[in-house]
């Protein structure tokens, strides 16, 4: 096993550096999909905000780096390391990852909802690269402009698609996790990343929130309805998924805590139990207020 961790330690840190010199912010990855580097803040009090000021390695995402040098001895810290990650929103490709989850067991067609959505606001993804994920799903790599920040997000644009922009990142092709290996999509490999249709950006952009008299939360309205019937039609796979995604929408046009509740007991009557409904609707809070990644 020492072997074969090695030589999969030594194949991840060539496709790192491949990446790289492509221009791809790059970190080591362990087989967990997560950064192989531990934090040189553990254990101190939290809130810790480095972001890396302090100079150590082992700030996730904020370590990646295009520098040969740099990428080697962040691999030699990490010697278990499996894979790689791609930093999204950097200079200078400033990649957006759209994260196709494949879920047909849960009725999740991401790849016919993606295809829905150009229908519906008329654009066409172009051919670009496509990495194909152990679980079945894909990557779709993007390109966005310098004067716009596209935040990450789950299940934003339809259930079962995430997009990973700014601060996050995506799994590069040739990692290997302990579900299996991270490949390109045949046709893809020789392909730069597509710059992203204008109208699929304003999709990934959320809108402004208003701002409410006196710092209120805004009354859900007819809105609020619609996302707790949304979230009411759940069948078993989806509840989950569905309590996420309408808790983002809630949160997105300012009315989240005001709808919480409401969710949580929409959620429940589905089959979730209160503590996993507060658990989802938390996270969907820190995700649009951006403290997720």
């Amino acid at each position: 096993m020492a072997t074969i961790d090695r030589q999969t330690a030594t194949l991840a840190l060539a496709h790192a550096l491949s990446a790289a010199g492509r221009g791809l912010p790059v970190f080591p990855l362990s087989a967990t999909k997560l950064p192989a580097l531990r934090s040189p803040h553990h254990g101190e009090r939290p809130p810790v905000h480095c972001r890396g000021e302090c100079g150590l390695p082992g700030h996730g995402v904020h370590d990646a780096t295009t520098d040969p040098a740099a990428v080697r001895a962040l691999f030699a810290a990490a010697p278990r390391a499996t894979g790689y990650g791609i930093a999204c929103g950097r200079a200078p490709h400033r990649l957006i990852g759209i994260d196709l989850d494949i879920d047909t067991a849960h009725g999740n067609d991401s790849v016919g909802a993606l295809q829905q959505l150009a229908l519906q606001h008329l654009f066409t993804i172009p051919p670009t690269v496509t990495v194909l994920t152990p679980s079945g799903g894909r990557h779709l790599w993007l390109t966005g402009p310098a004067d716009t920040t596209v935040p990450n997000s789950a299940g934003r644009l339809a259930p079962g698609i995430d997009v990973r922009g700014t601060g996050g990142y995506l799994v590069g092709p040739g990692s290997v996790t302990a579900h299996g290996r991270y490949r390109l999509a045949p046709g893809t490999a020789h392909l730069p990343p597509a710059s992203c249709p204008r109208a699929l950006l304003r999709l990934l952009t959320p809108p402004r929130r208003e701002p409410t008299p006196s710092g209120k939360a805004r009354a859900p309205g007819r809105r609020g309805e619609g996302l707790i019937q949304f979230v009411l039609a759940a069948h078993e796979g989806q509840r989950n998924t569905r309590l996420f995604w309408a808790a983002c929408r809630a949160y997105e046009h300012g009315f989240g805590d005001a709808l919480a509740d409401a969710l949580t007991t929409a959620a429940v009557r589905t089959g979730l139990t209160e503590q996993e409904a507060r658990a989802a609707i938390a996270s969907a809070e820190r995700l649009t207020r951006g403290r997720d990644f």
